[in-house]
C-alpha cells in the first residue's frame, strides 16, 4: 500500500486539476478503475491511481469523475472504510449492492448524447472495455482509451518496483517449468492457436518456477510473457534477473526482453497469427498493439485452471505449511492469553507478535495479506485496517476477530479465528456459534464434481439464513501456491456468475469464511481452507468432498454449545482432535498446554 499521506484537501485539489485537464481533452467523465496492465488485485504503488485521486485506501473500488460530480462504487465490505476516507473529499459513495447498477451501467445511463468517456486502456479489461463501449454506443457517446490522464496530474508517481526474481525449487516446486511449457503447447494445439499472450502475475510466476516482490504479500514479479511454439518470452525488468539465472532460463528455451518492449513485440506479431488471450484477463490497451488482421482465439487462461489444480505433491507440502503455521498461531494466542489484561495489547501489537511467531517457522517468506486485527466494532468492517493514527486498545469486554495468513514456499495460507475478550454476550456467543454452524455445513458438503462453485455458497448461508441474518461478501475463494492468497476460477458467492470455468475440481484450495457484522458493535467471521477431494463414484457420477487444511483450535469460549446439533458437535471434536495430533509435536511449554485446553472436546461441555 502506498505510504503517501493523503486527506480531503489534497483530494480536492486532485480532482480540481483532474477537472481542468478533461475539459481541455474533450472528456465529459473520467473512468478510474483499481487495476493496472495485469488486472491484479493488489498494485504496486506506481498503479494505485484511484487511491491516490479519491483517498480511498480500499483494494477494490471504482471512481468516475465529471465535471460536476465524483462517486466512488463499493462493495459493503468497503462502506463503512469508505464513508470516513471520503469524508470532506466531495467524492460520494455509492453502494454496490445486487441488482443496482454498477460503475460501467451508471455511466452508460447518465453521459449525454456525443459525450466521450475516458479510462487508460492500459488498464481495462477486453472484455469490460467492450461492454462499457457497447453501452456507450447505445446512448450515442464514445468510449476512449489512448490517454492517461493520472500521469499527467500525478506528478510524484512512484517508480516501478525493483525487487530481485528468484527461482521456485523442488521439493517445493514439484513440476518443472519445462513440463508446464509443453503442456501448454498441447493446450494451444487443441485450441488451434498459434501464440498465447499472459498478462497476470501469478500465471506467469507459476508458469516459469519464479517468484518474486514487486507486489505487497503476493510472491509475483511485473511481466508479461508470450509463449510460442518453439519459444517462450518475458518481458520484465532485465535488472531483477541475475545472470546465473538467465543462463538457466535461456537454456531452457526462455528469453528474457524489457519490459516495456512487450507493445512492440505485440505489434510485431504476424498477421496471420491466432492470438490464445483471456479476455478477462488481459487489456484492452495491449492488445490496441496487434495488427488488425490477428485473429484472437478467446478462453480462460489454460494456466488458470492448471495452477488451481494442486497435485498430490503439492498437498503434501501444503499441509506441512499448515502445520507450521497452526504452530505459530498456538504460539501467539498461548502469548495473547497471558497478555490481555497483564500488558497494553493494541491491534497494532497483535499484527507484530503474530508476524514474528509465523517469521520464525521454516519456510516462511512473507505475510499473504495485511493482517486485519479487529477489536468489537472494527470487526464490523470485512477489510478493516488497523493504522498508527486510528487502532484499538484490547481491553474489557467483546470479540477479537483476527484475520491473518502466511506465504510458506510450501504454500499459503488464510485463516480467521475469533477471541473471546472479557466476558463476550450471549448475542455475541449467538453469532459465533451461528457462523460456525455455516462453516460445518460446507465443511461437511459432498457434491458432484464440476459443480459449479457459486452454487456451493447457500449450503453455508443456510443456517445463518435460517436466522434472517446474511453477510455481503462471498464464502469463499481459491487460494495459490505459494501464490496469491486470492486465486481462480473457483469462488464459493452466489452474487459471483455461475460460468462454466467456475467448476470445482480435484486439487484446488477454498476458503470457507462465512461472517456476520453488526455496524458499530462487532463482527464475526470464522475461517478455514479446504482441498476438494476425490469422494467415489456412483450410478450418478463422481463426487468430490473437502479436506480441511487448517490447522488452529476455534475458541469454544466464544461459544453457545446448546446451538450445535449432534453432527456439528461431532465434526467439531473431530476437527479438533485432528488439530491437537498434527500440531502436538511441533509445540512444547506455554504454547503446548494452550494447544491441549482450547482442542478439549466441546460434547462433554455440552
Amino acid at each position: 500500500m502506498s505510504t503517501q499521506s493523503l486527506n480531503s484537501g489534497s483530494v480536492v485539489q486532485r480532482l480540481a486539476r483532474t477537472r481542468e485537464l478533461m475539459s481541455q481533452n474533450g472528456i465529459h467523465a473520467l473512468l478510474v478503475p483499481s487495476a493496472d496492465p495485469h488486472l491484479s488485485e493488489y498494485l504496486p504503488a506506481y498503479w494505485q491511481g484511484r487511491q491516490w485521486l479519491s483517498g480511498f485506501h480500499g483494494s477494490v473500488g471504482t471512481l468516475i469523475v465529471t465535471p460536476t460530480f465524483a462517486g466512488l462504487w463499493a462493495d459493503s465490505r468497503y462502506w463503512e472504510q469508505a464513508g470516513k476516507e471520503l469524508k470532506g473529499s466531495t467524492i460520494e459513495l455509492v453502494k454496490l449492492l445486487p441488482g443496482q447498477p454498477g460503475p460501467l451501467e451508471w455511466l452508460a445511463e447518465q453521459v449525454p448524447e456525443g459525450a466521450t468517456v475516458s479510462v487508460d486502456g492500459a488498464v481495462l479489461a477486453l472484455g469490460s472495455a467492450r461492454t462499457l463501449e457497447s453501452k456507450l454506443k447505445e446512448r450515442g457517446a464514445v468510449l476512449r482509451t489512448d490517454i492517461d490522464l493520472l500521469s499527467q496530474v500525478w506528478g510524484d508517481r512512484p517508480a516501478l518496483p525493483v525487487q530481485p526474481v528468484y527461482e521456485h525449487l523442488p521439493p517445493q516446486a514439484t513440476v518443472s517449468r519445462v513440463e508446464k511449457l509443453a503442456k501448454l503447447r498441447e493446450t494451444l494445439q487443441q485450441r488451434k492457436a498459434d501464440a498465447h499472450f499472459i498478462a497476470t502475475l501469478d500465471d506467469i510466476a507459476w508458469l516459469f518456477n519464479l517468484r518474486g516482490s514487486d507486489v505487497s504479500f503476493n510472491p509475483v514479479f511485473v511481466s508479461f510473457a508470450l509463449i510460442e511454439p518453439d519459444q517462450a518470452t518475458l518481458f520484465l525488468d532485465l535488472g531483477k534477473v541475475t545472470a546465473e539465472l538467465r543462463g538457466i532460463l535461456e537454456r531452457e528455451g526462455v528469453a528474457l526482453r524489457n519490459y516495456a518492449e512487450i507493445n512492440s513485440a505485440l505489434a510485431s506479431l504476424p498477421a496471420s497469427t491466432r492470438l490464445l488471450v483471456d479476455p478477462a484477463r488481459v487489456t484492452c490497451g495491449l492488445l490496441g498493439h496487434l495488427k488488425p488482421e490477428v485473429k484472437l482465439v478467446e478462453g480462460l487462461n489454460p494456466t488458470t485452471l492448471a495452477k488451481s489444480q494442486k497435485s498430490l505433491d503439492d498437498a503434501f507440502h501444503i499441509r506441512q505449511a499448515m502445520e507450521q503455521d497452526g504452530a505459530a498461531l498456538c504460539e501467539f494466542f498461548a502469548w495473547l492469553e497471558v497478555a490481555l489484561g497483564c500488558e497494553v495489547v493494541t491491534e497494532l501489537t497483535i499484527d507484530e507478535q503474530l508476524t514474528a511467531a509465523r517469521a520464525r517457522r521454516p519456510d516462511f517468506v512473507s505475510l499473504s495479506f495485511n493482517t486485519i486485527a479487529a477489536f468489537n466494532a472494527n470487526g464490523a468492517m470485512p477489510h478493516y485496517h488497523a493504522t498508527e493514527q486510528e487502532h484499538a486498545v484490547i481491553e474489557g469486554d467483546g470479540l477479537l476477530l483476527i484475520d491473518s495468513g502466511g506465504q510458506y514456499l510450501g504454500g499459503t495460507t488464510d485463516i480467521t479465528r475469533m477471541v473471546p475478550v472479557g466476558t463476550p454476550t450471549l448475542e455475541q456467543k449467538h453469532d459465533c456459534t451461528r457462523v460456525l454452524k455455516g462453516v460445518i455445513a460446507l465443511s461437511r458438503a459432498q457434491f458432484p464434481k464440476g459443480i459449479l462453485s457459486p452454487l456451493l455458497d447457500s449450503i453455508a448461508r443456510a443456517p445463518i439464513w435460517a436466522e434472517s441474518v446474511d453477510y455481503g461478501h462471498g464464502t469463499g475463494h481459491g487460494v495459490g501456491y505459494f501464490l496469491n492468497v486470492h486465486e481462480g476460477p473457483q469462488v464459493i458467492a452466489y452474487q459471483a456468475a455461475a460460468a462454466p470455468h467456475t467448476a470445482m475440481q480435484p486439487g484446488m484450495i477454498t476458503s470457507i469464511e462465512p461472517g456476520t457484522y453488526r455496524p458499530g458493535r462487532w463482527g464475526v467471521r470464522i475461517e478455514n481452507l479446504v482441498l476438494n477431494r476425490e469422494a467415489g463414484t456412483s450410478e450418478f457420477g463422481a463426487f468430490l468432498k473437502f479436506e480441511t487444511l487448517t490447522l488452529c483450535p476455534i475458541d469454544t469460549r466464544c461459544l453457545e454449545p446448546s446451538l450445535l446439533t449432534h453432527e456439528e458437535l461431532e465434526w467439531f471434536d473431530a476437527y479438533h482432535l485432528q488439530v491437537r495430533e498434527r500440531l502436538s509435536p511441533l509445540l512444547e511449554g506455554a504454547a503446548l498446554e494452550w494447544l491441549l485446553a482450547r482442542t478439549a472436546p466441546l460434547s462433554i461441555a455440552a
